[in-house]
This record gives C-alpha cells, structure tokens and sequence, in this order.
C-alpha cells in the first residue's frame, strides 16, 4: 500500500470549523450508529448496482474509509483521498490490518485529486461536495472527476436536500433554540447551512443542494447523469428506525421500500441525502466537454 503522510497545506485547504468538527473523531463510527447506519446499507446497495463490476476506484473525501474498505474487500483496487489528518491515519491503521487493504491513501482535496487523469474506473464523492459552499469550488470538484475517470467510467456523488432539514429539526426537537429557525430559513433561501450555535446535532459549515441541482452541476462538467437517487428517504424521521434496523425481517422490508421509490422526484428533497450516478462519455461522445 502506497501512503502518503498527512501535511498541513492540505489540511490548510479546509474551513477552520470543518476540520475541528472532523477532529474529533465522530465520522469513524458514525455510520454504525442504530440510526445513520441506514445512509450505509442504501449507499451501498446503489453503488452495488451501478459501479462497474471491478476496476480502480477513488474514494475522494473518502474519510477514515468505510465504503473504501468494504470495496476493496469486493475486489476494487481502491485509493483513498481525503484531507482530514485524523482520517487518513484512521485509514492507514485499518488497512495495516485489512485483508484487502487499499491501493493508497492520500491527503487530498475534491479540488485538486493527486491520481492521474483517466487513471479510475470510478470515483466517489460520497462527501465533499456539501462541504464545498461556493460553486466554482463544487465546480473544480465536478472537473477533476471528469479528469481521473477513463472514458465510460462512473462517478457516484452524494449531496444533502436543503429541504430535508426542516423535518429532521422538528423531529429532533431543535426547533425551540432561536438560531434553528434562522438556520433553516437559510437552508431554503440558498443552501448555506452555518452552525453559530456549536451543537453536533446541527452539522458543521456546509451547502446543502436542491436535488436537481445536483445533475445540473454534473453535466456543466461534461458528464452525463443517468439515476439520480433518494438515498434514505424519510426513513431516518420514523422513530423506531434504530429498531426496524436490528430486526433483519423489517430491515429488509425496509429497504425494499426505500428502492421502491427512491427515483420518485417528487419524493427526493425529503431524503437527506440524494446520490447522482453519472458517466464520462467514451470518446465519439466528447465534443461537448472540449467545446463547452
């Protein structure tokens, strides 16, 4: 495995507030939580369904590796970028460990990937983009997975629905502190998510998308959207999900009815998060990049 050590330029890159909220250490075991582990098992059912069926992946914004290393356990050739120290010596130590451990691991920005172009059959962004508050930043994002991906490949990206938050507020009960409100206003006015009130359960510095949104950014950049996917749907509002989840028979049913209608665009603000399967056309498909 190929590692490259953390370095402060990269980490320099990110939002002070970002890298604090990072810091901590939460993201290892969050998607094992009772509750996010739904945002799992659904991203990695569509990605089953839509990542070619082996090849090199990068996992951009990857983290401390969670979907990395269960597709390098699949057979992928995976390399990790990421620009969280804490992250990429999480990483590190699992893939010392792993089985399948990962091609590489590297400091790395969504701006600015450090792989080769047209060197990945598919890339993740599973993460940067709502971390990313200006455009043209989202923008330089779209443009360097369109650079690494070999002509045909896929690029999976997540977003968070700007529309989402409001119910998960409400459900959460963090409606009674006054900067909630404020904060949601924004959420609908511009997508901007600012956190002044210092609660985890209201996120770190963010933009949150609306959905469609999403595939507009994505074929800007020259690739070419083809599902664009509600990832939990409302699933994380039903206060039993923790329990729905332990019990295999209802977490099936479950996520059979998330699939049912996870395509449904009337139905994807309400999920928080929304994942857009793209392509990179083959060459005889190209003129619109190089024109545009």
């Amino acid at each position: 495995m190929n590692l490259h050590p953390p370095n402060v330029t990269v980490a320099a890159s990110i939002t002070p507030e970002v890298l604090a909220f990072y810091a901590q250490g939460a993201e290892q075991g969050r998607l094992s939580d009772p509750r996010r582990h739904i945002e799992y098992l659904r991203t990695r059912d569509i990605l089953a369904r839509h990542l070619p069926p082996a090849g090199t992946v990068a996992d951009v914004g990857g983290g401390p590796g969670a979907y990395a290393f269960q597709l390098a356990a699949d057979g992928y050739r995976v390399h990790l970028v990421d620009p969280v120290p804490l992250h990429l010596e999480q990483a590190a130590t699992t893939s010392a460990r792993a089985e399948s451990p990962l091609a590489s691991i590297s400091p790395g920005d969504a701006r600015q990937v450090p792989l080769g172009s047209a060197s990945c059959d598919a890339v993740l962004l599973l993460g940067p983009l709502y971390h990313l508050t200006a455009a043209a930043d989202r923008a330089r994002a779209w443009d360097e997975a369109y650079r690494v991906l070999v002509p045909g490949g896929v690029v999976a990206a997540a977003a968070t629905s700007r529309y989402y938050t409001t119910w998960e507020y409400l459900a959460k009960n963090l409606y009674d502190d006054p900067a909630v409100e404020a904060i949601l206003a924004r959420h609908l006015r511009d997508g901007q998510h600012r956190n002044p009130t210092g609660d985890r359960r209201l996120f770190t510095t963010g933009y949150f998308h609306n959905p469609n949104d999403l595939t507009a950014e994505a074929t800007t950049a020259g690739l070419r959207p083809h599902a664009l996917l509600a990832v939990e749907g409302a699933a994380k509002l039903l206060p039993d999900l923790a329990d729905r989840l332990r019990d295999p028979h209802r977490r099936d049913l479950l996520l059979r009815a998330i699939r049912r209608v996870e395509a449904e665009p009337s139905l994807l603000g309400m999920s928080e998060h929304v994942l857009l399967i793209a392509h990179k056309p083959t060459p005889d498909n190209t003129a619109a990049k190089e024109t545009r």
